[in-house]
């Protein structure tokens, strides 16, 4: 809900815009001698941009400037004196786009076919300039100044890698990944130039897919440790991503959350018919909600997998969701279903919950993390699942479980701290794929 007033108001009697309506987003900036309102009323599940006068502000005037287009998620709008700046996302890439007061309207382009990138507009309004935050997996954060006018930029600043970098050593690919429900996924991959594409190149294959969490293909540093030995670093971005739009999201949720942990699974088949690499050749890893999905494909598809790595991983779903006494639980429901009121949320979770899931099967080895303070995933819900592991398929693995006794969920703390727990799970994997770190 929002209400505004002039600046130079002495007694100031701030308007509303809109009241409070249920599952209705919306929000105004000053522009062009009215309103610019971001919104999903009217069935704008990806959002649209609407314009109002200051006289007439409500609903009722609202008009479209920039209509809902499904799978175009619009994820911000901001205003300079003679331009008005939207993020978007399409296919998993975010997009800047650059409107005039008279409609025209341009894109930033990015030549990389995978990419991050965000705007700034800065404290002033009487401005034709932006700052422009770029980056990819193969090249570091990059901040330029881009004229809205001239549509030129400028190099500002380029991150520095101590230990030296160079992009042209990498290539940056994206791939659309069939669904077995005829979807198309976005894969983000990263190799080296030399790395062979005869199938025999391992990949190590990340992915979340939960809460509308969409992991952008920007720059990480540590990730070319495993592809300068060779892997293949892959983003898998499922639905319960935002990757394609808040639909992808919300068919990736509750009922629907079984697309999350298909579209994954599609995705290591499609890079395997793509030839990138084979079965066993595949390291998977997801932290959190992205554990819980690990903890899913090593029930539905292990033969695919080398390895698996879950951090913090959340695996002990339905007895999670069904504590109302753990304090995350009951603002958990909209996610994942209230398996103690709702009988179809149980079954729909308890068909996919990895620790009532296990069975006597031949597990890839796993490594497994979690946090002895985390509030959000509790430290026993690794511990309890490779005890079931290790009674339940004692042949397969092996399953290992390291527990931080001064972290919570985010790992360890301190930056050397971090990095020592990065090359512990990338060790595992190198050595999953028989390979010495």
């Amino acid at each position: 809900e929002w209400r505004f007033f002039p600046s130079d108001a002495t007694r100031p009697d701030p308007r509303l815009i809109a009241g409070r309506d249920l599952g209705i987003d919306y929000t105004p900036e000053h522009w062009d001698g009215g309103l610019v309102i971001l919104t999903n009323a009217d069935g704008a599940t990806d959002f649209k941009i609407v314009a109002a006068p200051l006289s007439s502000p409500g609903p009722e005037a609202w008009r479209d400037l920039v209509a809902h287009q499904a799978g175009r998620l619009i994820l911000g709008v901001e205003a300079v004196d003679a331009y008005l700046i939207r993020t978007e996302r399409q296919n998993g890439l975010p997009q800047i786009i650059v409107r005039s007061r008279d409609g025209d309207e341009h894109m930033i382009a990015f030549d990389e076919a995978a990419y991050d990138v965000s705007a700034d507009a800065g404290y002033r309004f009487k401005t034709d300039e932006i700052r422009l935050s770029y980056s990819s997996l193969t090249r570091p954060t990059e901040i330029y100044d881009y004229d809205l006018t001239r549509r030129t930029r400028v190099l500002r600043k380029t991150q520095n890698i101590p230990s030296g970098h160079d992009p042209s050593q990498y290539r940056v690919e994206r791939r659309m990944a069939p669904a077995r429900d005829g979807e198309l996924i976005p894969v983000t991959l990263l190799r080296h130039k030399d790395t062979p594409r005869d199938g025999s190149a391992p990949v190590f294959l990340y992915a979340y897919g939960s809460y509308g969490i969409t992991i952008d293909a920007g720059f990480h540093s540590h990730s070319l440790s495993l592809v300068d030995r060779g892997f293949i670093y892959a983003i898998v971005h499922p639905r319960g991503s935002m990757a394609k739009g808040y639909q992808w999201y919300l068919d990736g949720k509750l009922s629907q959350k079984s697309n999350t942990f298909n579209d994954y699974i599609d995705a290591a088949k499609a890079l395997i018919a793509h030839n990138d690499t084979q079965a066993g050749r595949i390291v998977g890893s997801g932290g959190s909600a992205g554990g819980l999905l690990m903890g899913v494909v090593a029930n539905e598809a292990p033969e695919l997998f080398a390895g698996l790595i879950a951090m913090v991983p959340f695996v002990d779903t339905l007895n999670t969701m069904s504590d109302d006494t753990l304090p995350l639980t009951p603002i958990e429901w909209p996610e994942w279903g209230n398996p103690i009121s709702d009988a179809q949320a149980y079954q729909t979770i308890a068909a996919y919950s990895p620790y009532d899931n296990v069975a006597d099967r031949v597990y890839p080895p796993m490594l497994l993390t979690g946090g002895i303070s985390d509030p959000r995933v509790t430290y026993w819900e690794p511990a309890k699942w490779i005890a079931k592991l290790r009674y339940e398929a004692p042949e397969a693995g092996p399953y290992f479980l390291k527990t931080n006794m001064e972290a919570g969920h985010g790992g360890a703390s301190g930056r050397f701290e971090a990095l020592k727990e990065r090359a512990l799970i990338y060790a595992f994997a190198l050595r999953c794929i028989g390979q010495d770190a």
